[in-house]
């Protein structure tokens, strides 16, 4: 956590987030894949994603850990993990997916989303995850780059319908303790 009032501020969302998360989350998602994908399937993916009362839902599901970064009472990233969602490229029961890592575009190239990940990271080590993984589409290469620059690494491929729109995800793989298998 940060002390310096002028640099964001990462905690845990809390219910009464729900309402910037989903506009946090529209805008972020937006921002990332609107120009690449048909305006229709963009829509409908986010009505069915980020509402405040998807979001309220998710802040309360126990199985998820949404870690935001604040700074000024403005939310400017966010990091979603699941527990218990197995992945079928990895044989670990403790395994922890990133569901959801987005930063604002105004931040970019400032050093939060290392910092959220640092964060999201420690979160998935007190849960006793081995590994973390998540799915990042195959056509997003500053965010493949990215993961790889915090040691993932690709294992596998899956299928994420945007919309109407079947397409392909990378899945990569990142080990949390020195021993995990």
């Amino acid at each position: 956590m940060t002390t310096n009032a002028s640099l964001p501020h990462i905690r845990r969302a809390v219910p009464a987030d729900a309402f910037a998360l989903a506009a946090l989350g529209r805008r972020t998602f937006s921002d990332a894949f609107a120009a690449d994908n048909d305006p229709a399937d963009m829509a409908l993916f986010l009505d069915g994603a980020y509402s405040s009362d998807i979001q309220a839902r998710e802040l309360a599901d126990s199985a998820l850990t949404c870690l935001v970064a604040e700074q000024r009472g403005v939310l400017l990233a966010y990091g979603l993990l699941r527990t218990g969602k197995p992945c079928t490229f990895l044989d670990d029961p403790t395994a922890v997916e990133l569901q959801r890592f987005y930063v604002d575009a105004s931040c970019h190239g400032t050093g939060l989303a290392q910092s959220l990940m640092a964060a999201c990271i420690a979160e998935a080590r007190t849960l006793d995850a081995g590994e973390m993984f998540l799915g990042v589409w195959e056509r997003n290469s500053r965010a493949l780059h990215f993961y790889a620059a915090q040691g993932f690494r690709q294992i596998g491929r899956q299928t994420f319908v945007l919309g109407t729109d079947p397409q392909h995800d990378v899945v990569m793989a990142r080990r949390l303790h020195a021993d995990a298998a």
